[in-house]
């Protein structure tokens, strides 16, 4: 089927004047979404107030920073002049506190500027070009970081003279390695792009590609990592204020903080007044950083059961109240660049008697692993369920906690993924992965889990199972990871199975033999089975009922001698009539008058 024009491919000079990550509505989605963040809100405002504060010192001030008044030593709070107070050389506080605000500024934005300057340049360039270009940015990079930070900068006090904004300058290159670092792995993935190479292509210089485009790809990570280099750079100079390293004349948190640490019994305000807003200062560019990261990376729109909901309408009024899962007109929906949601599932409704086995059928993105994923609970993040309910056992799954739905997968719902190979972690023996979730959802001895699982595996037709137990996962064939995935399944005997596409990475042979172990297994456990596949001949082999689903729809359902005797929707027909008919494939050979090569086996 060609797809519909709205969802044709970009050519390729869309791709290099409009590419899909910059354009204007992510910008304002972005923006739209930090606005909406309390936490955001609240720490940049008490940042942008504080830095009034520091640009106005000189005028709202009411008293030069160093100027003394030993009349006033030990000042407390609320003497006429000295709002705060004033220290043990009769300086005001207040004022002090206004001027080292704007240290501080000065301080962050020099450190954290040349950081970013030279992190983002380096790491562009290692990161793009080949491998000549990426070992001498590495070697450099590796080199700058083996320096002693702090140490450095006292060494090279002579040579800055103790004018913290020369040291805030070699500071920042120290911290430079840390941008180039994330920087560098962004472009390493994102020069791969298909935009990246129409825009090769097209004729465009690798300095505008940089420029134009995989800059703008890797802003987000870079605007993140700054609200923490800013506040790395403060505490450092604050540090070597508080140590005496540099001009006494400079003032800053860290030298009222060290003078109010000598003079603490006596006047302790002197030392709580700096340190406070020192404190703000920092734990405000935290949030900030954590905020814009929360942002960037769509972290916001987690909610429980990791899916985001938006007007979601729940009903009592499902399909069928006596049966083990109902999906009763789920939508899921994904923002698109224009901010528009788009709708990839639309009013799904499916159920499942208990021990029933339900075949969803469609081509690739129809929606019906959207589908499964929405009943597992693990949709990803940037999924939002705009209706519908889903109830297991009579109990609803959407909106579950995370921990809720924990105690629900691997006990009443289990899943089989499509690729088996992939699902197992290299790092681990079998054993040790199925043995660590027998344990959670059976809350059993390592050793007792060890024998349920070695008889798993037997079970499910492995013929060693110590041996495979022992094993790798490269150790073991294709078919034989899918059984291992099988057993892990099965090992809690849940009342929901649920099975992505289980035989399409597997040989003909193999699947037939995965087919028939399901089919045990069901009979045996008397578990329900939903079967997520594209391929009929697993329905006809497997399914008491079949759901065909077509662009996030099911445009049809029933029995599957239904089904396949009389379909009644187009699609469904179309599906059917790409099946291969074996009857044209293997037809005997026509007699032929050629002579037949014969000989004995040895």
């Amino acid at each position: 089927m060609a797809p519909p024009e709205s969802e044709t491919l970009l050519s390729a000079e869309q791709l290099i004047n409009d590419p899909p990550v910059i354009d204007e509505n992510v910008r304002r989605s972005t923006m739209w979404r930090l606005l909406r963040d309390p936490q955001a809100m609240i720490t940049a405002g008490i940042l942008l107030v504080i830095l009034f504060l520091g640009v106005l010192a000189p005028w709202i001030a009411p008293h030069g920073p160093n100027e003394a008044n030993l009349a006033v030593a030990n000042a407390p709070v609320g003497t006429p002049g000295y709002p705060l107070g004033a220290d043990q050389s009769g300086r005001d506080i207040y004022s002090r506190l206004l001027y080292s605000i704007q240290t501080s500024a000065i301080s962050g934005a020099i450190g954290a500027g040349v950081a970013l300057v030279i992190g983002t340049i380096f790491g562009l360039l290692g990161g793009y070009y080949g491998k000549r270009i990426g070992a001498t940015t590495e070697w450099v990079s590796n080199l700058i970081m083996t320096f002693p930070g702090i140490l450095l900068l006292i060494v090279l006090m002579p040579i800055t003279k103790g004018d913290y904004r020369a040291t805030m300058l070699i500071f920042g290159v120290l911290l430079a390695p840390n941008i180039y670092r994330i920087v560098r792995n962004l472009v390493v993935g994102v020069k791969q792009e298909l935009f990246i190479d129409a825009a090769r292509v097209s004729g465009l210089s690798n300095l505008r590609i940089l420029g134009r485009h995989v800059l703008f790809v890797v802003r987000g990570p870079i605007i993140i990592a700054t609200a923490f280099l800013v506040g790395s750079a403060i505490g450092i100079q604050s540090g070597l204020a508080f140590l005496g390293v540099g001009s006494t004349q400079v003032p800053s948190f860290g030298a009222m903080i060290a003078e109010g640490f000598l003079n603490l019994y006596r006047d302790p305000l002197a030392f709580v007044w700096p340190s406070l807003a020192l404190g703000i200062i920092t734990a405000s560019l935290v949030l900030f950083g954590n905020a814009l990261r929360d942002v960037f990376e769509g972290a916001s729109s987690r909610r429980s059961g990791g899916v985001k909901h938006k007007n979601l309408r729940t009903t009592s009024s499902v399909i069928a109240p006596d049966a083990l899962l109902n999906v009763h007109e789920l939508a899921i929906a994904y923002r698109q660049h224009d901010g528009e949601l788009r709708e990839v599932v639309s009013d799904v409704n499916l159920t499942i008697q208990p021990g029933e086995v339900l075949g969803l059928v469609g081509e690739s993105g129809s929606g019906k692993t959207q589908t499964a994923f929405a009943i597992l609970g693990v949709l990803p993040p940037e999924a939002i369920v705009t209706r519908g309910a889903i109830t297991l056992a009579g109990s609803e799954v959407l909106g579950l906690p995370e921990k809720a739905l924990r105690k629900l997968r691997g006990r009443e719902m289990a899943y089989i993924p499509q690729e088996p190979m992939s699902n197992l972690d290299p790092s681990y023996r079998v054993g040790r992965q199925l043995v660590d979730g027998v344990r959670v959802s059976q809350h059993v001895s390592r050793k007792e889990a060890r024998t349920r699982v070695i008889a798993l595996l037997e079970r499910v037709g492995i013929a060693d199972p110590e041996r495979t137990f022992r094993s790798y996962p490269h150790e073991i064939s294709g078919g034989m990871a899918q059984r291992v995935l099988i057993a892990g399944a099965v090992a809690s005997r849940p009342k929901l199975l649920i099975a992505d596409e289980p035989t399409t990475a597997l040989d003909v042979t193999v699947q037939a033999e995965i087919l028939d172990l399901l089919r045990d297994l069901q009979q045996e456990i008397g578990m329900a089975i939903l079967i997520v596949t594209h391929n009929f001949g697993v329905v006809a082999d497997l399914c008491d009922r079949i759901a065909v689903m077509s662009k996030g729809h099911i445009v049809e359902s029933g029995t599957a001698l239904d089904i396949f005797d009389d379909p009644q929707n187009a699609y469904t027909k179309q599906l059917l009539a790409a099946i291969l008919d074996e009857d044209v494939v293997r037809t005997d050979l026509a007699p032929t008058d050629e002579p037949v090569m014969e000989g004995t086996a040895r």
